[in-house]
């Protein structure tokens, strides 16, 4: 059974004529504080409930029609006139409800008798007040409600678009490496090499996480480790001995998790750009480190100090983007061009294990169609 939360009651439809029922009530009650004092609270509480015929007249058309038809159409001009004609309007419907209605009501309850000034009264500035005031209140908990929703609308397509790139990002990732990767097992394979299993092992391992595990919006640090090494120890065996390799990791980076394939593109283009022929002897070094939850990754690689190394690669792009909108203010990322070696360092702030499943980057956020309350 799901359970209620105050974000289903102010946006789902199920709870919305909950939500009136509330916002009248809360009217009602609100109003009739304010005249207590000078009317006695059961009698101001009866006067708001004879005006709630005339709030609702005044205010379910600018909630229902005027707002969405045209401020939320961006027609600001039609908008603002249709607001001040019906300003104007407030004041006559306001001048007829309490003549025709509710003077008479007060005379038939004997509040006030038919000779008093009261009842002869044909408008009030007060009544007019709380008549504008009421259709203002509830036309900006309908924009509140919008924006809100547009915000929501917003992030929702951000994140459907970082999928998007991440998906880019796989097919990126894999295409020339695979390529290189197979041709490279097959020659182990036909010469009968007991290293074949391990590596059709590892890259269908690899292969895996790509297409089924990267579905998830998180996964967990040791599963992307684990990658990350079975990429290393591929590209171990297509390099040989041309390549120096080293890796140092240290801290607990049990029951952490992080964005998947956030670190594997780095690695892969370290690896691009750190076994260049040109290179008399090509290095590569990843250092990883876990302290307080804060994941501390350095990967640095070896590079002919002539040609500039770019930053601004589709898969380092992509993953720029997705470290700003996955991780705001909880990362640091740090691209250096030393000349003969080049250095990416990152810090991300890590989730703790959790105690519900990863969610799919389709999450549940609710398209909202209607704003009205």
């Amino acid at each position: 059974m799901k359970t209620f939360t105050i974000n289903d009651f102010i946006f789902s439809n199920r709870y919305r004529v909950w939500r009136h029922i509330a916002f009248w009530l809360a009217n009602v009650i609100f109003i009739a504080l304010l005249y207590s004092a000078i009317l006695g609270i059961w009698r101001s509480v009866i006067h708001n409930f004879i005006w709630l015929p005339a709030r609702f007249l005044y205010t379910y058309p600018l909630i229902l029609w005027f707002i969405p038809k045209y401020l939320f159409k961006n027609k600001y001009i039609i908008f603002s006139v249709l607001a001040i004609l019906w300003g104007i309007g407030g004041w006559f419907l306001n001048i007829y409800f309490r003549q025709y209605l509710f003077n008479p009501i007060q005379v038939f309850l004997k509040f006030v008798p038919v000779s008093n000034p009261v009842a002869q009264g044909s408008g009030q500035p007060g009544s007019y007040l709380v008549l504008v005031i009421t259709a203002t209140v509830a036309s900006m908990i309908v924009v509140f409600k919008y924006w809100i929703k547009t915000q929501r609308q917003w992030m929702q397509a951000e994140k459907d678009k970082i999928t998007a790139e991440l998906q880019l990002l796989k097919a990126q990732v894999h295409p020339h490496f695979l390529f290189n990767t197979l041709n490279n097992i097959y020659s182990f394979s036909l010469e009968n090499s007991p290293k074949t299993p391990g590596l059709i092992l590892k890259l269908s391992s690899l292969l895996s996480y790509m297409l089924y595990d990267c579905k998830a919006e998180e996964v967990l640090l040791e599963k992307e480790i684990e990658i990350m090494k079975n990429y290393i120890d591929l590209e171990k065996e297509r390099y040989g001995n041309k390549i120096e390799i080293s890796w140092n990791s240290e801290g607990d980076i049990k029951d952490k998790y992080i964005a998947p394939l956030l670190l594997l593109p780095f690695l892969e283009n370290a690896f691009k750009h750190g076994t260049s022929e040109q290179l008399e002897k090509p290095w590569l070094s990843v250092d990883m480190s876990v302290k307080q939850d804060v994941l501390r990754c350095k990967i640095a690689n070896s590079k002919n100090e002539f040609v500039p190394l770019s930053k601004n690669g589709i898969g380092i792009q992509n993953v720029k983007k997705r470290l700003e909108f996955l991780y705001p203010r909880k990362h640091e990322l740090k691209m250096n061009d030393e000349g003969n070696f080049f250095v990416v360092s990152l810090l991300v702030e890590l989730k703790i294990k959790k105690n519900s499943p990863v969610i799919s980057s389709h999450g549940n956020l609710q398209a909202a169609e209607n704003v009205a309350l």
